[in-house]
């Protein structure tokens, strides 16, 4: 483990069946006002709006709706929640919802008391909160962002063709979670298995960097190997309580900074995903499922060492008689049909891109220098050619 870091998560987690007879006790340790934050209803069909409303009045809690989060949460929401936070002098942030409702919570608690602009100064100078931080709380309902235990915030510029996320310190984590597998049985194909990929793209991009054998290298392969299986049998049987179980705790230990300890990161991936998004408003996990294959093709060659060790100890694959780069294309192979077996998408015309806005994403994509190659903007142009 090369480098010195500092490793401090503060959320605390409820998982399981029963996880959300916590809440009432979490509440005891905030004020009386409570910005209950959600998306287009399906919490409501689903009977978790209920049930939430009747903890929180029981809790003696006054309770401020903030309803209609969209997939890609946007700036002008951004502000509606923060008016609704400030006109009310809210003590707690109640997200319940996927990974938008959460980065959405976390996003208004860092701006409804910022006293300029939220979207220049965290999204577009990425400065970090000075000023008073609202605590957040989550009950999910989606896996897939890890949203729930890390400070990560991601927030979509229509206007200005921008989506960007912004990763806050731990003063901005969640303080509690709550995760109840049974709540993601009902989520669409499509979205269950866009998740999926989320998370493995969350792996990938923190695995994908660094020469070091690190501890948490061994982590990640462990992770991704659970991964794929249980996506396998979730995909043939989406009511299989011990895979949707295992993908939600996967989700969360992807993103929760632990397996970043000792590693530089390579967030490119979500860099170019997150520029299409802002074209398309596309869903997140497609976005990134539609470039990873072109841009990790592309990288490979500077990383053949780590892509071979992915080939063999994430896939299986044998690697006698073959160099280590045979290795290493065999291993994305791998990775490109357990992709296709998911009915994930494999390119960006799918999902509403055409040749006239690959410049534009282009340059609305911001360029990371943790990996193995930092993308000129050539590059990037020609990885997303690829992905068309």
């Amino acid at each position: 483990m090369l480098g010195n870091f500092t490793y401090h998560n503060p959320t605390r987690l409820h998982f399981g069946p029963e996880a959300l007879s916590h809440l009432a006790g979490e509440l005891k340790n905030y004020g009386p006002r409570v910005q209950l934050i959600y998306g287009g209803g399906s919490i409501k069909k689903s009977g978790l709006y209920d049930q939430v409303i009747a903890i929180l009045k029981e809790a003696g809690k006054e309770i401020f709706e903030d309803p209609g989060v969209m997939p890609n949460p946007t700036v002008e929401k951004l502000y509606e929640g923060c008016r609704i936070a400030r006109e009310n002098n809210v003590d707690l942030l109640l997200a319940v919802g996927g990974g938008s409702c959460c980065d959405y919570a976390k996003g208004v608690a860092v701006s409804a008391w910022c006293d300029e602009d939220p979207w220049k100064k965290y999204y577009l100078r990425m400065e970090e909160p000075a000023g008073r931080i609202l605590p957040v709380g989550c009950v999910l309902t989606m896996v897939g962002t890890g949203s729930e235990m890390n400070g990560g915030s991601v927030i979509t510029n229509h206007q200005e063709k921008l989506k960007i996320g912004h990763v806050f310190g731990p003063e901005v984590f969640p303080k509690f979670s709550i995760l109840n597998p049974n709540y993601t049985l009902t989520l669409p194909k499509y979205q269950m298995v866009a998740g999926i990929y989320d998370i493995m793209s969350h792996i990938c991009e923190q695995y994908f960097s660094d020469t070091d054998d690190t501890t948490s290298d061994y982590l990640m392969e462990g992770l991704m190997r659970s991964l794929i299986h249980s996506s396998r049998i979730a995909v043939q049987d989406p009511q299989n309580y011990e895979a949707r179980s295992n993908i939600m705790w996967i989700a969360t230990w992807a993103l929760n900074t632990l397996v970043a300890q000792g590693k530089t990161t390579d967030w490119m991936v979500h860099m170019l995903g997150q520029s299409v998004g802002a074209y398309t408003d596309a869903t997140h996990g497609m976005t990134l499922s539609a470039v990873s294959l072109p841009y990790y093709r592309h990288i490979l060659p500077y990383g053949v060492h780590q892509f071979q060790k992915f080939a063999v100890n994430v896939w299986g694959v044998d690697p006698a008689g073959k160099s280590d780069e045979e290795v290493a294309q065999a291993g994305l192979a791998a990775m490109e049909a357990w992709m296709k077996e998911l009915d994930l998408a494999m390119d960006l015309k799918s999902l509403g891109v055409t040749q006239d806005m690959l410049e534009g994403i282009a340059k609305g994509t911001f360029v990371m220098k943790g990996g193995y190659k930092v993308l000129s903007p050539q590059e990037i142009l020609a990885v997303l050619q690829e992905s068309l």
